[in-house]
């Protein structure tokens, strides 16, 4: 069974830095793009990041430039590097797994929760 458990969401000051973690059980990794997605309340739940098995990445507009994310294949998992955020990022951050090619699947974690707030 694939799972995949966020971690290092919390309260955070405007201009503040966070990381978040994902890590995944159950496959491998390796053969998935990963991805970060967020929802606000009383909003739709919209693309932060991903990266592919051969490290592509793409971000959202409105996160180019302060955002980063990584994957660790050794450690299955993911990561989002939150700089500079801002109280618009105040979301559930979840994390995302899309097999690739002939690979099956798509795994949701349970989402983290993110508060910028001073």
């Amino acid at each position: 069974q694939v799972q995949l458990v966020e971690s290092g969401g919390g309260l955070v000051q405007p201009g503040g830095s966070l990381r978040l973690s994902c890590a995944g059980t159950g496959t491998i990794f390796t053969l998935y793009a990963m991805g970060w997605y967020r929802q606000a309340p009383g909003k739709q739940r919209e693309l932060v990041a991903t990266i592919t098995s051969r490290t592509t990445t793409t971000y959202a507009e409105s996160v180019k430039g302060r955002f980063t994310i990584s994957r660790d294949n050794a450690k299955n998992a993911v990561y989002l590097q939150m700089n500079s955020v801002k109280p618009e990022d105040t979301a559930v951050y979840y994390c995302n797994a899309k097999g690739e090619g002939w690979v099956g699947g798509d795994y949701w974690g349970q989402g983290t929760q993110v508060t910028v707030s001073s």
